[in-house]
């Protein structure tokens, strides 16, 4: 089996879920499986280190998932059009990753949840992109032969999976944008198997 790292920051829930259904979607190829990671939160003022393990949910990213990885899946909510702070401060700390280069030639893609339909969702995805352009990775979107693409009235973009979380916060993804979340995760997967059989 080949491990494809689904690694995120959920504060909510809705990148969480978004993850899942990704997960769901590598699970449908052959000889992969998904290996789920989070990261840990960020504090503006210094306070006790986090816990080796998160009370619930998938456990904190180890640099050895990097390295172990055939594939990468990022995902974070949006703020202000970019990535959340502890997903970006864990991505600026791979400077020895981006050396040796752990990801280059591995394929990657992103997903994101905003709270509105506006929210800056294109604007996150395409910034997630960056950081994995210069480590080397493979970028692979959604591709508009994905039907729900076309007819999602939430989330879902040619750039990555995305979801709407509307005004109640809900984080579970309307069928379009879980079709789209499997989708982006089963083409990560398909190009991991590719690239190394």
């Amino acid at each position: 089996m080949s491990d494809i790292l689904v690694l995120y920051y959920s504060r909510n829930g809705s990148v969480a879920r978004l993850a899942r259904q990704i997960a769901r979607g590598i699970g449908e190829v052959d000889g992969m499986s998904a290996r789920l990671r989070t990261v840990p939160p960020v504090a503006a003022v210094t306070q006790t280190a986090a816990p080796p393990v998160p009370e619930d949910g998938a456990p904190y990213v180890e640099r050895a998932d990097l390295a172990e990885c055939s594939g990468l899946l990022l995902g974070s909510p949006t703020r202000f059009g970019n990535m959340a702070a502890p997903l970006k401060h864990f991505l600026d700390s791979l400077g020895a990753e981006w050396a040796s280069g752990t990801l280059v030639g591995k394929p990657a893609g992103v997903f994101t949840s905003t709270a509105s339909q506006h929210g800056g969702q294109e604007a996150t995805l395409l910034t997630m992109l960056v950081p994995l352009l210069h480590h080397g990775c493979v970028i692979a979107g959604i591709p508009y032969t994905e039907p729900a693409l076309s007819t999602t009235r939430g989330g879902g973009t040619p750039y990555g999976a995305s979801h709407v979380a509307g005004q109640q916060d809900d984080p579970q993804p309307t069928e379009d944008e879980a079709v789209l979340a499997r989708a982006l995760g089963k083409r990560i997967a398909q190009l991991a198997a590719r690239l190394h059989p």
